[in-house]
């Protein structure tokens, strides 16, 4: 594992503002080439080339397009956040309205391009980075909902950790898994059918 983080461990990271713009826009670069062109041909001089600057300039981000590639997906992942929790009203019959956010939330999180989605799930390599996102992302998200969950009145299941788990887990694979099919998923049945299975289950020995 060291030696593979090295070869996807970012070069230099910015220190100042100017640094920042120009990772970022490797990044969106590198979005942009892979979406259109594919994992294979998204080489480093397309994205070079699409950024406006020099491939001698990339490389002092970056050492390879797999490095770029990681930090794309960590990205994707610290931008993971359930930004509409602390917005949601704990009141009987309210249930239904916690998940659809939840569910709606991720749902539009995973919005991008499926081309640029499935490459980043399927052709992303795993470093140290990106397992510590994951879990942090993970951890973050199943205290925030467990959260939730104990204070809901219409909340009846009782291992509420396990309960946060598994619902976390349903909708991101889920939502991976259907957003990032070639073919066009209708967004509207994804959401209700999320919604309905797990407010029941939810709402089990009611």
């Amino acid at each position: 594992m060291a030696s593979a983080d090295r070869r996807l461990t970012p070069r230099r990271k910015p220190r100042q503002v100017r640094a920042e713009l120009t990772r970022e826009r490797i990044l969106n670069s590198a979005a942009h080439v892979f979406a259109e062109y594919g994992y294979a041909a998204g080489t480093t001089n397309r994205i070079a080339e699409h950024a406006h600057m020099s491939i001698g300039s990339l490389y002092q981000y970056f050492p390879n397009k797999d490095a770029i590639l990681a930090e794309l997906l960590v990205r994707h992942i610290d931008r993971g956040a359930w930004t509409g929790a602390d917005r949601i009203e704990l009141t009987p019959g309210s249930l239904r309205d916690l998940v659809r956010s939840l569910v709606r939330d991720a749902i539009d999180h995973h919005r991008e391009d499926p081309q640029l989605l499935r490459i980043m799930i399927e052709q992303a390599p795993v470093s140290s980075e990106l397992i510590e996102a994951v879990d942090q992302h993970g951890a973050t998200r199943v205290a925030q909902l467990r959260d939730l969950l104990a204070r809901h009145p219409d909340v009846h299941v009782q291992d509420l950790d396990m309960a946060a788990e598994l619902i976390l887990g349903t909708v991101e694979l889920n939502t991976h898994k259907l957003m990032a099919t070639p073919h066009a998923v209708q967004v509207e049945r994804l959401e209700k059918e999320l919604v309905d299975m797990i407010t029941l289950y939810l709402q089990a020995g009611k």
